[in-house]
């Protein structure tokens, strides 16, 4: 499923402009091109890797992100998409669930996506894996564990319910990416619980 988001991801940024590379992502502070840049660092990280760059970042996770932009950014985002293609078909991984890197490929898909006016169907099991993850990953490791504890949300789309207090409904994939953050997907919500969301 990981192989088949990035090949997807490949195919829709093959023809973009410079204008559209340059375009500000739903990643606060990142463009459409660092956020790919940020998906070839995370296509090749290993477990030594991962933990040897978050000694060398101070445990800072801000840090560590912004170092491995730094580093797998080419010069032009033709030469960063060419090495995201390269490192697509990778097996590696940090030491995480391997959910999580359905996380890292909806998400950040969607980080860039959405900005440029692109949509994806993903898998529905690809979604429901990533967004459950999520439930049980505390916010300090970048899920939504305490969050779900004072919200309930239920997919409008699958058989999903998670979590305590107001409900907050929606797309399945709305409600991934509202969880980890993305307040530009609250308008596809309903319900009591979205303030809840809004307020992370």
């Amino acid at each position: 499923m990981v192989h088949a988001e990035r090949a997807a991801l490949i195919g829709d940024l093959t023809r973009l402009d410079d204008a559209q590379w340059r375009r500000p992502s739903l990643c606060d502070g990142w463009t459409v091109h660092d956020v790919l840049a940020h998906l070839v660092d995370n296509a090749r990280a290993t477990r030594l890797g991962f933990l040897t760059d978050l000694v060398r970042a101070r445990f800072d996770f801000d840090r560590q992100n912004t170092r491995g932009v730094e580093r797998a950014r080419g010069t032009t985002p033709q030469e960063t998409l060419e090495r995201f293609r390269r490192e697509a078909s990778r097996t590696s991984a940090p030491p995480a669930p391997l959910d999580s890197r359905l996380v890292e490929e909806i998400v950040h898909g969607e980080d860039i996506r959405r900005p440029l006016g692109l949509a994806r169907a993903y898998p529905p099991r690809a979604v429901d894996r990533a967004l459950r993850l999520q439930a049980r990953t505390p916010v300090s490791f970048g899920g939504a564990k305490e969050t779900l504890s004072r919200v309930r949300i239920t997919a409008t789309d699958a058989d999903l319910t998670i979590g305590t207090g107001p409900e907050a409904e929606g797309p399945a994939l709305s409600l991934l990416l509202a969880v980890t953050g993305r307040t530009a997907v609250l308008t596809d919500l309903r319900g009591p619980g979205v303030a809840a969301l809004a307020g992370g």
